[in-house]
C-alpha cells in the first residue's frame, strides 16, 4: 500500500501542478502526507516543523547569502534538524496516542521551501487537496 500511495501521489501531484500551477508542498510531499492522514498529529507536527524551519531560514538569510542550491539545501538541513531536535527535546509528546513527530526528515524542509516560495495558504491548501485525493484514491483502489 505504501508503493501505491507514493506512485499515485506523484501522479496526482504532477496533474495538480499542471492544472493549478501551484506546488502542493513539493511533488512527493502530498504522497507522504497521504500515508499519515489517519494520524493528524503527525501532519500537524510536520507543518509546525516547516514553519519553524522558515523562521530559522529567515534569520540565517540575514547573515548568509542563501539562494539557489544553497537555499534549497539549507531548507532541507534545517527541516531535518528541527524535526530531530523536537523529537529529542519533547520525547513524551511523541508517544501514543498523540504521535507529535514530523513525517521524516526531508518532508518538512521540502514543505518549507515551497511555503517560502508560494506563501502559506496556497501551499497548505494545495497540500490538503492533493493529499486527500491521493488518500481516497488509494483506499478505493485497495477496496476493489
Amino acid at each position: 500500500m505504501i508503493f501505491e500511495t507514493l506512485v499515485l501521489g506523484l501522479v496526482v501531484s504532477v496533474l495538480y501542478v499542471e492544472i493549478m500551477e501551484i506546488y502542493p508542498g513539493g511533488i512527493i510531499v502530498p504522497a507522504y502526507v497521504a500515508l499519515y492522514l489517519d494520524q493528524p498529529c503527525r501532519v500537524l507536527a510536520t507543518v509546525t516543523v516547516a514553519l519553524i524551519t522558515i523562521g530559522t531560514f529567515r534569520i540565517l538569510n540575514g547573515y548568509f547569502i542563501l539562494f539557489g542550491k544553497r537555499r534549497f539545501v539549507m531548507f532541507i538541513i534545517l527541516g531535518a534538524f528541527w524535526a530531530q531536535f523536537l523529537y529529542w527535546v519533547l520525547p513524551n509528546l511523541f508517544q501514543a496516542p498523540w504521535g507529535l513527530q514530523a513525517i521524516g526528515w526531508l518532508i518538512p524542509g521540502l514543505l518549507a521551501n515551497n511555503v517560502e516560495k508560494q506563501r502559506f495558504f496556497p501551499t497548505v491548501a494545495s497540500l490538503v487537496v492533493v493529499s486527500t485525493i491521493t488518500y481516497f484514491l488509494v483506499r478505493m483502489i485497495t477496496w476493489f
